[in-house]
């Protein structure tokens, strides 16, 4: 018979060994060439696996191609919507996973002022500019080399970039690491500018291409929200979200009222809204919640942002096939855009977008990953 003391130090060396080897664990990285943009450029894809979850970061616009997460029963699927090819996602134009700037989300009538200065931003989204313009971050190649645990990307933008004030520079960080992709943003300018940066993933935590996201259960950390014009444009309100269809203090299902009597609802068809967040500004907190029951995943987004854009794929229409050939319907993905709120330069009232020289820009995102039992 094996002695209390052997079965005692047996286990020791288990836990030990355990122990081991999280320490020792690393996120695997690989490199691959994944075809050419238009202008002729080579395209890499950087895989990220840290055991839990798998990453794929293209370096055309920075794009989240793929996000691989267990569900409950250990089951990897892809939760992000996108495309098999850099052809296709030079011909969409959905932003699929996209790094988004200079500005993301709008500007209205694609003009804004500094410094005495009117600057003209070129209109996308009739007569506003979205998500930075004609030829955004998200459809440049960046310059990337490997971290520790990711891929550092890095962009050079010059000054008059899509109207935009200033040489800029911008860095962004992937890194992987316990069922977490964080995002790391940085960036400096040599002249007055402004500046909004985000990720742009359509997340469908049953698996890309899966049907409908309204039984996803959410909660967003804001009781306010910015109410917007029949442009998408906000008012300049920070308006409570008690008693209306945008109050996520709680957890609701994203379709539980998504098609109910509400102005604000009718100008997004659906949800297309930045919520105030009740962190404060540059403190890393949790900004929101999803819960898909039939899988037990769940997405927490915590952010050092002020804002996050709520989308629920309301302008998808099929008409665009994505990965796996799977058609993309509307609603068939939710984005959780953190940001600064739409239209800043243009309303002084909110946080300020502004970036001088020989300030640092820095921002942090991170898309955590875990699971529920039933």
């Amino acid at each position: 018979m094996v002695s209390k003391t052997a079965k005692r130090l047996f286990a020791i060396i288990v836990v030990l060994m355990m122990l081991t080897a999280t320490l020792s664990a690393k996120t695997r990285i690989e490199k691959r060439a994944f075809g050419h943009a238009p202008e002729g450029t080579a395209v890499e894809l950087y895989s990220l696996k840290d055991g839990k979850i798998e990453v794929g970061i293209m370096t055309y616009g920075g794009i989240v191609v793929s996000l691989r997460v267990p569900d409950r029963n250990g089951k990897l699927d892809d939760v992000v919507l996108g495309c098999d090819s850099v052809e296709k996602y030079v011909a969409q134009t959905a932003h699929f996973g996209g790094i988004i700037g200079r500005y993301a989300n709008r500007i209205a009538h694609g003009t804004f002022q500094l410094d005495g200065h009117t600057y003209h931003i070129p209109k996308n989204d009739g007569d506003n500019a979205l998500h930075g313009g004609l030829v955004g971050f998200d459809k440049v190649v960046w310059r990337a080399k490997e971290i520790p645990d990711g891929v550092e990307l890095t962009h050079l933008s010059k000054d008059g970039d899509q109207g935009f004030p200033g040489t800029l520079t911008t860095q962004v960080r992937y890194t992987v690491n316990g069922g977490a992709l964080r995002i790391d943003y940085s960036a400096t300018t040599d002249k007055h500018t402004v500046l909004n940066l985000t990720n742009h993933s359509y997340f469908n935590l049953a698996g890309q291409g899966n049907g409908e996201i309204l039984g996803t259960m959410l909660k967003i950390d804001a009781s306010r929200m910015t109410p917007v014009d029949a442009t998408l444009i906000p008012t300049g309100e920070l308006k409570s979200v008690e008693g209306t269809p945008f109050d996520f203090q709680k957890q609701h299902a994203i379709g539980e009222r998504i098609n109910a009597d509400d102005p604000q609802l009718r100008l997004g068809h659906g949800y297309d809204h930045n919520f105030v967040l009740d962190h404060s500004e540059g403190q890393l907190s949790e900004a929101a919640e999803a819960y898909e029951p039939t899988t037990g995943r769940i997405l927490h987004v915590l952010t050092t942002e002020p804002g996050v854009q709520l989308y629920t794929g309301n302008f998808l229409d099929g008409s665009i096939t994505g990965k796996e050939g799977r058609v993309y319907k509307a609603r068939y993905a939710f984005c959780l855009e953190t940001q600064h709120f739409p239209d800043s330069p243009n309303h002084p009232q909110f946080p300020s977008t502004e970036l001088k020289p020989g300030q640092k820009f820095h921002s942090v995102t991170v898309y955590e990953f875990s699971t529920r039992s039933r």
